[in-house]
């Protein structure tokens, strides 16, 4: 029998800034060697169980706390921060908030050097570690020169080289690209199982995280434990709708399809799921299910054609980069991390400047035009919230960019509470930005953009580290936004995303445009997944083991039935 790891008895905890308490009543046990799920709307205290693991709660969060945590037989009131710190390693859902050293080296060898290991010695574990997060050929280069997912790998590294007893995980997969999400789910678990470490996962992409084997998922809400059971037990009862968490797009896919999902049928992996029994059940629906209606096509409202850019002549970012973007499109850009699709937002919004190329809007060169110039029609969402936020309040941050270009108060006011209720940020208004949490902080910024109506907005990774509640009204909203004739471009890794709200993708790989194509097409389509660093969606692996003839019209009619499902919803 394998022992008690973690151990939380009639545990509570309220933050010192707070009337009701985070945390209620919570009984929890975790052994050695288990690799365990925790899931959550935003608020579901989910976030405060992970700061109580490793100490951050009571040293970094006071608050007061009820009842007992114990840690690997010690009570965590009688140790301190460091002392834990042995024991737990955390990669931070913020990569940024986690970094050290100048460089990825530096920054993977610095628990090494605080435990004064030879140097010879840490030089030999800084590579082992490095080649196991594939970041072996950028061990000189700077923290600063990564994307989000290299960022991501690189803070993964740094936990490993410690070898904690237990290993946190604040949403590995927050600002990953679809394949290395996979990737790095596939290497905790050959972690977990190789070193029989135990692994605590904090993560909203369940269907992702479900790539490889959990031993329990625990979901919480409203700072309790509503549901501690395996995953199959789970995906065939209610918990996930009724916690507002999405659950995987095949199970949805049964569901519409009249089959009664049982524990037997082994639902957690569409690997092991068996559908034998219900093949008919599928194809009498997809037969029954509409086509899906494409749009009226429209005049072009931005174009690219023929862009190029390097930040040096050594490291050319994108090459020969030409599409248009029609007016009242909503449209994804997806790829690998580090492929130049951010830096293609960069390039529209005029932040960086094109060696070669231009720039239309409407037809007219804006190549030229100045940073404000652009602001008028294009606003831009960036994917770290904390590279926009300038002031310390919630409605002085949305209310900046209106008061800078001398709209009136009222209708400052009047604007801002509307676009915060939308934004579901209505209630925290007075709150300092400090005391938000990474998901919270990105609606900040979505709000801020979406109060000064552009025409064409860009947002890279709108959705990353919201919940399911939060990610459909933000894009929800944004559908609505895009039906009044706002042009959408999103930069996304959500595989979901992309096929629910956005008809066209442009997939990019190695700076170049590798297909523009329907969203069905493109995560159908297994030359571009494999180059693009995507994900095949599982609704088509469903339709191919369904015996569906065309796997991708089933896609097709899936995402055409839900949608209509999402209207009488609203």
């Amino acid at each position: 029998m394998k022992k008690t790891i973690i151990q939380f008895k009639d545990f509570s905890f309220k933050y010192r800034s707070q009337v009701e308490p985070t945390l209620v009543n919570i009984n929890l046990t975790i052994y050695e060697g288990e690799k365990v799920l925790i899931v959550g709307p935003s608020g579901s205290g989910k976030s405060t169980i992970a700061h109580c693991i490793n100490g951050l709660i009571p040293f970094s969060y006071k608050g007061d706390i009820e009842g007992s945590l114990i840690i690997k037989e010690k009570e965590t009131k009688d140790l301190d921060l460091f002392s834990l710190s042995k024991i737990v390693g955390t990669v931070l859902q913020d990569p940024d908030g986690q970094f050290i050293g100048l460089s990825v080296g530096e920054d993977i060898a610095f628990a090494l050097e605080n435990d004064c290991v030879p140097q010879e010695k840490m030089k030999k574990q800084v590579v082992n570690v490095s080649k196991l997060v594939e970041m072996e050929a950028h061990i000189d280069t700077s923290i600063h020169e990564l994307s989000g997912g290299q960022k991501q790998r690189v803070s993964l590294g740094g936990v490993l080289v410690d070898q904690a007893a237990i290993l946190l995980f604040d949403e590995p997969l927050a600002n990953l690209d679809p394949a290395t999400g996979q990737l790095a789910i596939t290497l905790i678990d050959q972690v977990q199982k190789e070193t029989d470490t135990t692994v605590v996962i904090i993560e909203h992409r369940l269907e992702d995280v479900l790539h490889e084997s959990v031993d329990r998922i625990i979901v919480m809400d409203e700072g309790r434990i509503v549901s501690d059971t395996t995953p199959d037990a789970l995906l065939v009862s209610n918990v996930l709708e009724s916690s507002y968490i999405r659950e995987p797009l095949y199970i949805k896919a049964l569901k519409y399809a009249n089959i009664r999902l049982t524990e037997e049928m082994r639902p957690a992996h569409l690997t092991t799921l068996d559908i034998d029994g219900c093949k008919a059940n599928i194809q009498e629906w997809f037969e029954s299910a509409e086509l899906a209606m494409s749009r009226e096509k429209t005049t072009p409202v931005i174009a690219v054609r023929n862009l190029n850019f390097g930040y040096n002549r050594e490291k050319q970012i994108l090459h020969d980069v030409s599409f248009s973007i029609k007016q009242g499109e909503m449209v994804s850009i997806v790829g690998r991390n580090g492929t130049g699709k951010s830096t293609l937002s960069r390039l529209i919004c005029g932040f960086e400047k094109a060696q070669s190329g231009e720039i239309l809007y409407q037809g007219e060169d804006i190549t030229n035009d100045t940073i404000r110039q652009r602001a008028e029609r294009i606003g831009m969402v960036m994917q770290n919230p904390n590279h926009m936020i300038s002031k310390h309040m919630i409605y002085d941050e949305v209310s900046l960019g209106l008061i800078m270009r001398g709209v009136p108060e009222e209708e400052v006011k009047s604007r801002v509470e509307k676009t915060l209720k939308v934004c579901g940020l209505y209630p925290f208004r007075n709150w300092p930005i400090s005391a938000l949490s990474f998901g919270q902080k990105k609606r900040v910024t979505i709000a801020s953009i979406l109060v000064l109506n552009p025409k064409i907005l860009i947002l890279d990774e709108p959705t990353a580290g919201q919940d399911f509640r939060h990610y459909t009204e933000i894009m929800e909203f944004l559908l609505e936004l895009n039906q009044q004739g706002v042009t959408i471009l999103m930069i996304t890794h959500d595989m979901h995303l992309m096929l629910e709200y956005t008809p066209r993708a442009i997939a990019i790989a190695n700076g170049r445009i590798l297909a523009d194509d329907s969203a069905v097409n493109i995560l159908t389509n297994e030359e571009v997944i494999e180059q693009a660093n995507l994900k095949q969606t599982s609704l088509f692996d469903l339709a191919v083991r369904a015996d569906i003839v065309d796997p991708k019209e089933f896609v097709s009619r899936f995402i055409a039935f839900d949608k209509e499902v999402r209207k009488k919803w609203q």
